[in-house]
């Protein structure tokens, strides 16, 4: 991407930052293996498991191969964006439905004061990686492009093979950014033009979903980089 050639609108903006991310990520993900995919690097790790082999409450998947979930709770890297959601006036009992918490949970954050506690989120395989976000893709494009009727997490079929996997997810991708190209600048300010069922989407402006959908991608892309350079040196 020429930066002579970068656009200077901010849906643009997005989309080149989203470009030349998903340029990176491809090359990063060139040759991985299935043995990497599924890499275990430390103990109770979350993965992509058969079905009937799953180690968490709510594994999830419409075939053969689950995903890894436990229960939902409010990790400490997250203290601050439920600020920013009772700022913002949603109430004790909007933010704990929000997070498949209780209100008694929510209280406690917004009690917290001193450091905030390190998170205690288990370490998580790229294929678990993988897998996260192509759900989301897959959900961003049905909730606001398609039909918006099916569930997010049972919209992939999740497969132990990297080599299809990657070849799904960039389609999906693919299909996501297509369609975000053609957003005008109205629908970019409307509030709940997305309606993915997971998150705050309904009540945010487009841009801000699709802001998120860029910082999704670059952070748990960047985590899946550090994993295969643990994997290379892994003896």
């Amino acid at each position: 991407m020429e930066f002579a050639h970068a656009r200077t609108d901010r849906l643009g903006m997005l989309l080149d930052q989203f470009d030349k991310a998903r340029e990176m990520a491809e090359v990063r993900l060139t040759g991985l293996t299935d043995d990497e995919y599924l890499w275990e690097p430390a103990a109770d790790c979350w993965s992509l498991r058969p079905r009937g082999e799953a180690r968490t409450p709510r594994a999830f998947g419409p075939g053969e191969w689950l995903l890894d979930l436990g229960n939902p709770d409010i990790p400490g890297g997250e203290y601050a964006e439920i600020g920013r959601q009772i700022a913002s006036g949603m109430t004790v009992e909007e933010i704990a439905e929000d997070w498949s918490v209780s209100s008694a949970r929510v209280e406690e954050v917004l009690a917290h004061t001193g450091p905030v506690p390190p998170d205690k989120t288990p370490v998580t395989t790229i294929a678990w990686r993988l897998c996260h976000l192509h759900y989301e893709f897959a959900g961003g494009w049905e909730w606001t492009f398609g039909e918006r009727k099916q569930d997010p997490k049972l919209m992939v079929d999740f497969t132990p093979s990297a080599s299809l996997a990657l070849e799904r997810f960039w389609e999906t991708v693919g299909r996501w950014r297509d369609a975000v190209e053609g957003v005008s600048e109205e629908q970019l300010d409307q509030v709940g033009y997305s309606q993915y069922p997971y998150g705050s989407d309904p009540d945010d402006p487009y841009i801000t979903v699709v802001w998120g959908t860029n910082f999704e991608f670059i952070h748990h892309m960047a985590e899946i980089a550090l994993l295969r350079d643990l994997w290379r040196t892994r003896a």
